[in-house]
């Protein structure tokens, strides 16, 4: 592949462009899911293709192709001009890029089992086992489970002389049990909601996740809400786990500090954001507990790399500290829109076909102190919150509501039963500045969400979630049905 990005960046320097960029990747992905003691889907794809990106006086044009012959890879880099050149005529304000010195450097995810070469047969034996064990649970009508695996391999140049290697691999798993009655489900799920959880990591991580002996709770706990009450409505203190915690911050702190979205250029599917320029440094989006940072650096995270698509290090941005909003997600054409000298690292593709965009990286809770026990314990009256059901939120990221697979009710510092078709609602910074407690980081989990979904045409990222459980006074609570 690093031929083949000599070859493009030959042609563009044979055009005479002001900047161009050359990402040339290799594309596999494999994905296992049964349901009950059948194979529900098989499948392993791989693409392998070449990007080209030029800036021509202060505009910008892309072309790609899955052929890498020389003589197309100079035909993309034509059409990637020859765009660039037609946009220059009609474009009403320049790009300005953020300068980033060269780099030559390699990366790669590091592992011990490689996900895409343990054998079909040892995933589906774990699922078809964990399906079991979930089908005898009386009650229970259906069991599903997954497992899924990618590697990327890349390579990016540009005019400027960065030449970067990249070898990410990641994968995840998870189970699912449905138990019906009366015309009424309930799903109960492990790790996490909608597939599972995943990592930049190797077999190993699935290992780790043990799934077959979580397998019979899941399925009594989804049996078990086929009888439980339904949640009540009030105003209540509330306890989100980990990994619901983890999509409140995807929704609510992510999607709204990406600043191509602040500044109205990216508005497709997540929509805008309310947290419009003058707000940086000034605004109170939580209470004093509150730090969230955007940080490519964890390792083992799923969102995390060794430079992004830009060429750009990977590194740590506060995004939120004690409370104070004080930074957005940037890349090379936004940051300078900020007066930064340098770009935030958070400009990726989600292939060869696709130009770079403002995404999220990991974008982690920092931990507080004290564990989820102690949560529970300094609770009076409260309700607990566990696994994502069903979201909703504004296209400025502002009013929101949330549902969760299953909760308890806390009275006097203990869980006291079991709750169905949970419901809570907020406003944003309403919201996180009832942040009242955040348990400590042996509580703090990494929570990988595969299917981040931005642009159009659409692009599907890869990003990570750090989060210990968390404690909220004085929520609006309901259930539904």
């Amino acid at each position: 592949m690093e031929e083949l990005v000599q070859e493009g960046l030959n042609a563009l320097q044979a055009l005479g462009v002001d900047y161009g960029e050359v990402r040339a990747e290799h594309h596999t992905a494999e994905n296992v899911s049964v349901k009950n003691r059948e194979v529900d889907s098989l499948s392993r794809r791989e693409s392998c293709g070449i990007g080209i990106r030029v800036l021509h006086k202060g505009a910008w044009g892309f072309a790609a192709t899955g052929d890498t012959g020389k003589a197309a890879i100079a035909r993309a880099a034509e059409s990637a001009f020859a765009i660039a050149q037609a946009t220059a005529r009609v474009q009403r304000e320049r790009v300005e890029l953020a300068p980033e010195p060269a780099h030559r450097a390699t990366f790669a995810t590091s592992y011990r089992r490689d996900p895409l070469a343990v054998p079909l047969t040892e995933k589906l034996d774990l699922l078809f086992a964990c399906a079991a064990r979930i089908l005898a649970v009386q009650g229970v009508a259906m069991a599903k489970g997954s497992i899924a695996a990618w590697r990327v391999d890349k390579v990016f140049g540009n005019t400027t002389g960065s030449l970067i290697q990249q070898s990410l691999t990641s994968c995840g798993a998870g189970i699912e049990a449905y138990a019906a009655k009366g015309g009424e489900f309930q799903r109960r799920s492990y790790p996490c909601a909608f597939g599972g959880n995943y990592a930049s990591a190797g077999y190993e991580f699935i290992e780790g996740l043990d799934l077959l002996g979580h397998a019979s709770r899941v399925g009594e706990e989804a049996a078990a809400l086929l009888s439980a009450p339904v949640c009540p409505t009030g105003v209540f203190d509330i306890i989100l786990e980990g990994s619901q915690l983890a999509l409140q911050v995807h929704e609510s702190v992510g999607h709204p500090t990406e600043l191509d979205r602040v500044l109205g250029t990216e508005l497709s599917y997540a929509g805008g954001s309310f947290l419009s320029l003058d707000k940086r440094g000034t605004f109170r989006y939580g209470s004093d507990l509150v730090s969230i940072v955007a940080d490519a650096t964890v390792p083992g995270a799923l969102g995390s790399f060794g430079y992004d698509d830009e060429g750009v290090p990977s590194q740590r941005v506060d995004l939120v500290k004690e409370g104070l909003f004080v930074g957005y997600l940037t890349s090379r054409e936004t940051a300078p829109k900020l007066g930064a000298r340098r770009s935030g690292g958070a400009a990726r593709a989600a292939s060869w076909a696709r130009i770079p965009l403002v995404r999220m990286t990991n974008i982690n809770l920092l931990p507080g102190e004290g564990t989820l026990d102690d949560l529970i314990r300094d609770t009076k009256h409260g309700i607990y919150f566990e696994t994502n059901k069903s979201w909703s939120i504004d296209d400025r990221r502002v009013n929101f509501q949330f549902g969760t697979e299953i909760a308890w009710e806390i009275v006097d510092g203990r869980k006291i039963r079991i709750l169905k078709n949970p419901l809570y609602t907020g406003i944003t910074p309403q919201f996180w500045a009832s942040c009242v407690a955040i348990a400590g980081p042996e509580e703090w989990h990494m929570w990988g969400v595969p299917n981040c979904g931005k642009g159009e045409p659409g692009q599907t990222m890869q990003v990570g979630h750090g989060t210990s459980p968390a404690k909220f006074a004085r929520v609006q609570v309901r259930g539904a049905g």
